[in-house]
Formats: structure tokens, C-alpha cells, sequence
């Protein structure tokens, strides 16, 4: 009897601490199916999203300090046109509708993951800013007028990009996966040509959602 309630106790810590790496094994099997619905379904997306947007705000903000003449003609107009325009890009992409669409289609762009590629661009100091410069001045400061100019152009940029990396872009065979706490697990990677990091949290005792998407 001893020996029984020894060996369910070692089962169950193996499918306690076993559970993320069944998880993970799950996404990628339902990543390389095209299997859109499942890999939606994981995804706790009211954490998700501002995680993303902080993500993107904060690499916009890091890279505006690089710019001085940009934040002295833009100003504060110009952080809250593209901190808006980085809102509804998250808002809009990162929906189980439209990750199922991207994950069954394999990353073909959509207009949706457009403008979340257009927002990362833009973050990450992808723009034309020379351009932009130029831009503020021939509209004399109507910074709607600039962004919106400018996220047309970033958006036919980031999409020939986008899909590039869908035909050449490689997975990674053998993504990394370890804990980060006992309620914690990361999956690091590379998805078409893209490094990504995703966080998961354990629900329960078994169960995992996706809570976190670290982008490049």
C-alpha cells in the first residue's frame, strides 16, 4: 500500500511539473497543423494586448530620445497620434479571430497584422525619419496629417517584409522551453525568420494560457 501512494505521488509531480512541455507540445502541434483555433484558444488576451502595447509604447518612447528635432516639431501631439495609432493596431491584431486567420493562412499578411507590423516598425525605429522631419515641416506641425502619411507608407513596407519572411523566414525545429517560475514556463524561438518569446501561466494544476508575447 505504501508503495502505491508512493508511486501516485511521483505520477503526480511528474504531470504536475510535466504539464507545460505537454502544453507546448500541443502549440506546436497545432501551430505546424495550421490549426488556428486551438492555438487562439490558449491565448489570455487581456493580458496579452497590453503587455504588447507597453511593449511598443516603451520602444517608441526609447526611440523618440534619439530624435530630438522630431520630438521638438512633433511633441506631444506626435506620442499621442502614434501611442494611438499603436492601440489600435494591438486592439485590432491581437483578437482569437484574427490569430486563428494568421496561424491557418501561416502568417499571410491581413490588414490587421499590417498595422501591428507597421506599429513594431515604428516603435522600433524602422520609419523613415528624415522623411518625417521633412513631413512635419511641410504641414507645419499637422501631425495627423504626418502619421497617417507615414503609417500608408510603413504599412506597404512592413507588408512586402511580412512576406518575404512567410516564403523564406525559417521555424525553429527545436524551440527552447524552460520554467521561469513554478507557475511560469517560456517558449523562445523563431518564427518565419522572427525571434519570439512567449510566457505561459498555469491554470489550475495542468492547464496553461499564453499570458505574455515578447516581441523582436
Amino acid at each position: 500500500m505504501k508503495k502505491l501512494v508512493i508511486l501516485l505521488i511521483i505520477i503526480a509531480v511528474a504531470v504536475y511539473a510535466g504539464s507545460p512541455y505537454y502544453s507546448a507540445y500541443q502549440l506546436k502541434n497545432a501551430y505546424d497543423d495550421k490549426d488556428g483555433a486551438t492555438i487562439a484558444a490558449a491565448i489570455d488576451y487581456e493580458q496579452v494586448r497590453p503587455s504588447v502595447q507597453n511593449q511598443l509604447t516603451s520602444q517608441f518612447a526609447t526611440t523618440m530620445t534619439k530624435y530630438p528635432l522630431i520630438s521638438e516639431l512633433g511633441g506631444e501631439p506626435l506620442t499621442e497620434a502614434a501611442n494611438g495609432f499603436i492601440a489600435q493596431a494591438v486592439e485590432g491584431a491581437i483578437t482569437p479571430q484574427n490569430i486563428e486567420k494568421v496561424i491557418n493562412t501561416q502568417g499571410q499578411a491581413n490588414t490587421a497584422t499590417k498595422e501591428l507590423a507597421a506599429a513594431w516598425a515604428i516603435a522600433s525605429d524602422q520609419v523613415d525619419l528624415k522623411n518625417l522631419i521633412q513631413s512635419l515641416i511641410i504641414q507645419r506641425g499637422d501631425v495627423d496629417a504626418v502619421v497617417k502619411s507615414q503609417m500608408q507608407q510603413v504599412m506597404k513596407k512592413q507588408a512586402a517584409e511580412l512576406e518575404q519572411h512567410v516564403a523564406q523566414g525559417n521555424d525553429s525545429e527545436k524551440p527552447t522551453l524552460s520554467y521561469c517560475g513554478i507557475n511560469c514556463f517560456s517558449i523562445s524561438g523563431q518564427v518565419k525568420g522572427y525571434p519570439l518569446t512567449i510566457e505561459m501561466q498555469r491554470e489550475g494544476l495542468i492547464n496553461w494560457k499564453i499570458i505574455d508575447i515578447v516581441l523582436p
